[in-house]
């Protein structure tokens, strides 16, 4: 990229003057002893949530680090990944001034969180095959624009962005590029954790709610550079990660074989569910898909959708979306639900 990137100059001047909260779990730092906790104003009797959890959630993120090959001090984790975004918009987009770029169809809380943060949207629709429009971006970019999202697997189309585009704009944007990798377990792509070290302006959000199952949980994770990280840090919320939600996290990320065996297990039952769509007569096309959803184009979105919710089967219309005009998004379920799906189409059609 350009030898212009600077991080500071991104970052709201008042955030850069503040200085995080220090919580007494921040102050007191555990040396493996056995300590009587008299520091932070708790209930003292013992009911395993009776204490505040670790604000810096290190065990989770000591795991992670050593499963994803990066250092502790470049992940932050949040109340799903709508608080990390949060988090993004607030450090670096001043309300009313700053604009984000977004490429629809996406996810919709980017709109909402620049909505929220009065921060200008300036929406670049995908190409016709759903791939970044590169040219219009970086024509799109002024001297306010500080971040750059791309959903990569795309959720609602279910496809990867390709690496060279991806690169193109890493290259020549010298503010934040946020890759959102919901569902990178899904995809056959590598993730762009693998090239955090080359570009500073590279920030890869994932989440423990999709291949993980752990979408009640809520739990989020970024990764960047340890200064984005350290900025982050400054005013997320002291104790946004709660006691149960570390524990449980823990718990499934140690066993990591077994993720890996739902993650087939669903790869397999989307492929078996493309070719039982592809039979059907109101299915005009199925999009290539990257997630754990196909996108499928049919005769008519609103209708089936309205006999789908009567038969029982509730799918997602994303018809209002650009470029998806009559579409449905069918998210992969067990076998036993898929079947029930099929069996549930074929009756409409006869």
């Amino acid at each position: 990229m350009s030898n212009s990137f600077d991080l500071n100059s991104l970052v709201r001047a008042n955030v850069l003057k503040m200085k995080p909260y220090s919580s007494a779990r921040d102050e007191y730092k555990t040396d493996g002893r056995k300590m009587t906790f008299l520091d932070a104003n708790e209930n003292p009797f013992e009911n395993g949530v009776n204490r505040y959890p670790d604000p810096q959630q290190g065990k989770l993120k000591q795991l992670l680090a050593s499963q994803k090959g990066v250092s502790g001090n470049k992940i932050l984790l949040g109340n799903g990944s709508d608080e990390v975004l949060d988090l993004i918009f607030r450090t670096f987009c001043q309300p009313q001034v700053d604009n984000v770029i977004t490429l629809p169809p996406t996810y919709g809380m980017y709109k909402v969180l620049a909505g929220l943060n009065e921060v200008e949207d300036r929406e670049v629709v995908l190409k016709t095959d759903f791939q970044p429009n590169v040219e219009t971006i970086l024509e799109r970019v002024d001297g306010q624009t500080k971040l750059i999202f791309l959903c990569s697997p795309n959720n609602p189309t279910g496809n990867s962005f390709s690496e060279a585009s991806v690169e193109k704009i890493l290259k020549n944007f010298n503010g934040l590029v946020v890759i959102d990798e919901a569902y990178i377990d899904f995809s056959a792509e590598k993730s762009w954790l693998q090239r955090l070290e080359e570009f500073p302006n590279l920030v890869i959000t994932q989440t423990l709610s999709k291949a993980y199952g752990l979408a009640g949980i809520r739990l989020g994770i970024c990764y960047a550079s340890e200064e984005i990280i350290g900025i982050l840090n400054k005013i997320k919320p002291p104790y946004n990660v709660n006691e149960l939600t570390q524990k449980r996290a823990h718990d499934r990320l140690s066993r990591p074989e077994e993720v890996s065996r739902e993650v087939e297990a669903i790869l397999q039952e989307r492929e078996s569910l493309r070719t039982n769509l592809s039979k059907m007569a109101f299915v005009k096309d199925i999009f290539p898909s990257d997630a754990n959803f196909l996108l499928a184009r049919v005769d008519d979105a609103a209708g089936k959708y309205e006999q789908l919710l009567k038969a029982g089967v509730v799918v997602r219309n994303r018809s209002n979306q650009e470029l998806c005009e009559n579409t449905l998004r069918f998210t992969v379920g067990t076998p036993e639900e898929n079947r029930e799906l099929i069996k549930k189409l074929t009756q409409l059609e006869a």
